[in-house]
C-alpha cells in the first residue's frame, strides 16, 4: 500500500499543490484509520469519512495525528483552488477585519464587483445576478424566476438529476425518498425524462412548462455528461415553447468542466445558470445568473436573502476567481482530467465519464469497497448513485504528481 504523507504545514511536506509527495515512492503499508467513538449533538447527515482534518493546504488535508490525506473529493467539489489558498485567506481576512457583515439593505463594493465578474464570465445575454447562500437556494430562486416569468408551474428535469434539499428542488431531484419529501411539503413533482433522451424531452415540454432544469454534467449520478445534441435540443425546445432553460452548475461550474461555465464548455446558452460549491473556496455562497428577459418583472422586494452576498463570501469568491484565472486552473483541470482518464483506463477501469475534474470511474464492481480501500492509503474519493462509479472532484489545482499518487493507490486497490 501507499502511505499518506506525514509532515508539518510550516515545513515542505505540505505546500504547493504541484509538489511531489514522498508517498509516491514509499510502499510501506499504513495502519487502518479509525475515528474514535464520540457522542455528538449533531444529527446524522453524510456517512463519515474516517478522518478528522484540522488543517489543509492545496489538495492535502492534515488530521489530528499530523498524517496527510490526498483529497480527490474536494469536500463535494468545493475546494476549487485547493484548501486554504493563501490569496483567498488573505482576502477574506482583510474583509472581515474591515466589515464582517451587513445585509443587502446597503450596497457593498465586494458584492457589486462579484456580480459584475459573474456577468462578465457567463455567456451573453446572461447578465443579471442574484446572490444567496447555497446551491439549493440558487436553484430554488431559479425555479421561482422561471415560474414568475412564464406564469406557468410545471418543471421538467432529468432522471439522475440532483438539485437540492429545499421543497422545490426536492421535487425536481430524482429518487423516491426525495420525491416523497417533496410530496410531504405539498410541492408538485417535476416531469422527469430519461437522461439524454431527446424524444422524451421533446414530448415532455408543452405550453404548461415553466422551465427545464438540467445539470450539463450530472454529479451525484456519477459524473454523467449530457450529449451536446441533447442540450442543444433543450435550448431549441424551450425557445420554441416559451419555457426557461436552467443549467444547474452548482457542481459542474466554476471552471471544473473546461470553461468557467459548463454552458460555455458545451456551447449552449441557457436562460439561467446557478453556481455555488466552488465559487468561494469553502464559504457559503450561491449565485443565480439570468438574462434580462427572465428577470424583467423583478423589482425591489421580490427576492431576498439576509446573508446572501455578504462582504466576506464575496471577497473570498473574487479572490478565488482571480486565482483560477491567474494560475490557469481551468486549463489544468482539462489537462489533469485527461491524464487521470487515460491513467484510469490503463489500470483496468472500464470507462470514465464526465469532463475536466468532474469524473466518474466505472469500475464494474462496488465503488464503496474501493473507496474504503483507498481510505487505507489516506486518499479521499466519492461515490455516486450508480453503485459501481467512483467519483473524483479534486481541486482544480490538482497536479500530475498528485494524480500519480491517486492512480497508484487505485491500481493497488484494483489489483
Amino acid at each position: 500500500m501507499l502511505k499518506g504523507r506525514t509532515g508539518d504545514l510550516d515545513g515542505r511536506a505540505v505546500g504547493r499543490s504541484d509538489e511531489s509527495s514522498p508517498a509516491s515512492a514509499n510502499p510501506t503499508a499504513c495502519p487502518p484509520v479509525r475515528l474514535s467513538a464520540r457522542p455528538s449533538a449533531l444529527l446524522p447527515v453524510y456517512a463519515q469519512f474516517p478522518v478528522r482534518p484540522v488543517r489543509g493546504r492545496g489538495s492535502w488535508l492534515i488530521d489530528e495525528n499530523g498524517d496527510e490525506w490526498l483529497d480527490a473529493y474536494g469536500g463535494h467539489a468545493v475546494a476549487a483552488t485547493g484548501h486554504s489558498h493563501p490569496d483567498v485567506v488573505r482576502a477574506l481576512t482583510e474583509q472581515a477585519a474591515e466589515l464582517l457583515f451587513y445585509s443587502t439593505a446597503v450596497p457593498h463594493p465586494a458584492r457589486e464587483a462579484l456580480a459584475e465578474k459573474l456577468a462578465e464570465l457567463c455567456p451573453a445575454p446572461l447578465a443579471r445576478v442574484f446572490l444567496c447562500n447555497s446551491g439549493a437556494e440558487a436553484n430554488e430562486n431559479a425555479l421561482h424566476l422561471a415560474r414568475r416569468h412564464t406564469g406557468r408551474q410545471t418543471i421538467v428535469s432529468l432522471r439522475g438529476g440532483w438539485h437540492g434539499r429545499t421543497a422545490a428542488t426536492l421535487a425536481c431531484t430524482d429518487g423516491a425518498k426525495y420525491e416523497e419529501a417533496a410530496r410531504r411539503s405539498g410541492i408538485p413533482l417535476s416531469r422527469k425524462v430519461p437522461f439524454d433522451d431527446i424524444a422524451a424531452l421533446d414530448a415532455a415540454v408543452d405550453q404548461t412548462v415553466a422551465a427545464v432544469i438540467v445539470e450539463p454534467v450530472q454529479g451525484f449520478a456519477g459524473a454523467r455528461d449530457c450529449a451536446p445534441e441533447f442540450l442543444r435540443t433543450a435550448r431549441r425546445v424551450c425557445s420554441d415553447r416559451g419555457a426557461a432553460l436552467i443549467f444547474d452548475e452548482v457542481q459542474c461550474g466554476v471552471g471544473r468542466c473546461g470553461a468557467f461555465s459548463a454552458a460555455e464548455a458545451f456551447g449552449v446558452t441557457p436562460d439561467v445558470i446557478t453556481f455555488a460549491k466552488g465559487l468561494a473556496a469553502g464559504l457559503p455562497i450561491g449565485a443565480v445568473v439570468a438574462t434580462a428577459e427572465v428577470t424583467s418583472t423583478i423589482s425591489v422586494g421580490d427576492l431576498g436573502s439576509t446573508f446572501g452576498g455578504g462582504p466576506v463570501p464575496c471577497a473570498a469568491a473574487l479572490a478565488n476567481i482571480a486565482v483560477i484565472e491567474r494560475e490557469g486552473l481551468i486549463a489544468n483541470a482539462v489537462n489533469i482530467g485527461h491524464y487521470l482518464t487515460q491513467g484510469a483506463l490503463k489500470i483496468g477501469v472500464g470507462r470514465v465519464s464526465g469532463r475536466g475534474l468532474l469524473l466518474g470511474l466505472h469500475l464494474g464492481r462496488a465503488a464503496a469497497g474501493v473507496q474504503r480501500a483507498l481510505f487505507e492509503h489516506r486518499i479521499l474519493t466519492g461515490t455516486a448513485t450508480d453503485p459501481e462509479v467512483l467519483r473524483l472532484l479534486p481541486p482544480l489545482s490538482f497536479s500530475r504528481a498528485e494524480a500519480d499518487i491517486l492512480l497508484a493507490g487505485l491500481e493497488d486497490v484494483l489489483r
